[in-house]
């Protein structure tokens, strides 16, 4: 039985009441779904999707991170629930109640998923709020999770025709506690490694590119290391906004759909990539806000943009992933310039992400002692957030499929992702998800920062009609 990395073991313990790691997602069905349907279908599902199946076993002492031990009983009464809106059932009710149920920490005593029919919803429609700790997945091994649950036709297909592998079980107590020892032991010559390997890489740690000098001796040492010459990383401070610093308990969520077809009409006309036009929106929508709400910075934001490992060809169990800032030009007030710089500044970070990709948040991880990372992960989480915040927003867009999906015979009209906001990351998350012919987003944002989330979503309608009046005077 796979031991958790010491990446995903992170997710475990910086959570506290305030930073949840919960990562989730909004499906809205047309027509209603019936419970018993939904855990047919999981019953036969689940032996193929090990993530559902699992839950921890903690080491004695804390002196490991912890193993992944199968269920022997999954009680599905528990993790698929049900609730109805209230009339008339529209948007922001749904809405509202997901806020309520993404701030809830999952219980860790069981799989760490839940699944919420949402009966109830306006127009012949249910919502199906679908949320997984972080620690057991990324963002890919969620979009993993979540197709176990779908189907191309009406019609659920059968199971695969090979029975599942079965999981070894984790080691007795015993050896935990002398696994977690001898990993101890080595902690020091892996610190000592990550502080080599991280030296050339220093500009693309948050907090740390900002050190004067950081810079030229990340260049230096990838000059003696021979690894050429890297595009630069802009070291820009975030500024503070409405919206950076420490979160509270409460959350907002608030989902808007955008036609896929007129993002790529903006891509083509300025010669982008959808990516680019994805975060140009997210900038027009964030400069639309902050004018008024205290005014808009005279600097770039600086956006977190998840990378998946995975894409780099990084094999293994959990978490793949690293983050990346990149500058947000919300300080460009023409919408074409601001296109352009968000596409120069993601160009800068891809071309350095080919070259190099960021492991350091993974290897910063395993440098660190498995009996300390809990208190130093939540002290350093309130530290930073307090004082100095890398990041003013989290921006990532996720490609999905271009054809309609089901689950148990219903279609699947839109999904919207629902993510994760933290001290340091700041109270604003935006992450898009394409389907069937729809940038389907969803914003997550801290109740205090931003009380209407909604505002937010009719920013980002409002950045991307700005760039399509933008593209009908250019000459064609």
């Amino acid at each position: 039985m796979p031991q958790l990395s010491a990446l995903d073991a992170q997710f475990l313990h910086f959570e506290t009441a305030t930073n949840v790691a919960n990562i989730a997602g909004l499906a809205i069905l047309d027509g209603d779904l019936n419970r018993a349907d939904l855990q047919d279908l999981l019953e036969r599902r689940l032996p193929y999707v090990p993530s559902l199946r699992r839950k921890l076993a903690q080491v004695p002492f804390g002196l490991d991170h912890p193993y992944w031990v199968e269920e022997d009983d999954l009680d599905l009464d528990y993790h698929v629930r049900e609730i109805g809106l209230p009339p008339p059932g529209d948007d922001r009710q749904l809405a509202e109640q997901v806020s309520r149920l993404h701030a809830r920490r999952l219980d860790r005593g069981r799989p760490l998923w839940e699944i919420y029919l949402i009966h109830g919803v306006s127009g012949g429609r249910m919502g199906l709020y679908t949320k997984i700790h972080h620690a057991a997945v990324d963002g890919i091994g969620g979009a993993d999770v979540l197709a176990a649950l779908l189907d191309t036709s009406p019609e659920p297909a059968p199971p695969p025709a090979a029975a599942p592998e079965p999981e070894a079980p984790p080691p007795g107590r015993a050896e935990m506690v002398a696994r977690g020892l001898a990993r101890l032991a080595m902690n020091p010559a892996q610190a000592v490694r990550f502080a080599a390997r991280a030296v050339p890489h220093l500009d693309e740690i948050p907090v740390v590119s900002r050190i004067p000098g950081s810079q030229l001796v990340s260049g230096v040492a990838r000059k003696l290391a021979g690894a050429g010459q890297a595009p630069e990383l802009p070291t820009l401070p975030a500024p503070r906004t409405p919206f950076s610093g420490p979160v509270s308990q409460h959350r907002r969520f608030a989902f808007v759909s955008l036609p896929l077809e007129e993002i790529k009409q903006v891509r083509k006309a300025f010669g982008v990539t959808v990516n680019d036009v994805v975060m140009a929106v997210c900038a027009g929508a964030l400069r639309r806000w902050l004018a008024a709400h205290g005014g808009v910075p005279s600097r770039p934001l600086v956006a977190g943009v998840p990378f998946s490992l995975r894409e780099a060809g990084v094999e293994g169990r959990g978490n793949q992933v690293t983050i990346m800032t990149a500058p947000l030009a919300v300080h460009v007030a023409d919408p074409v310039d601001r296109l352009y710089q968000v596409r120069q500044a993601m160009h800068r970070i891809k071309d350095r992400f080919s070259l190099a990709p960021a492991r350091w948040l993974r290897e910063f991880s395993e440098s660190m002692p498995a009996a300390l990372m809990g208190l130093a992960s939540r002290s350093a989480f309130g530290l930073v957030g307090e004082t100095l915040p890398p990041i003013n927003v989290i921006v990532s867009n996720v490609p999905g499929p271009q054809f309609p999906l089901y689950v148990c015979g219903g279609r699947l009209l839109t999904h919207y992702p629902v993510s994760v906001i933290t001290d340091v990351s700041g109270g604003v998350n935006i992450t898009a998800f394409s389907y069937d012919g729809s940038l389907d987003i969803g914003v997550v944002t801290d109740r205090r920062m931003v009380p209407d989330a909604w505002e937010l979503t009719r920013h980002l309608r409002a950045a991307l009609e700005e760039l399509r009046d933008a593209e009908a005077t250019l000459p064609h």
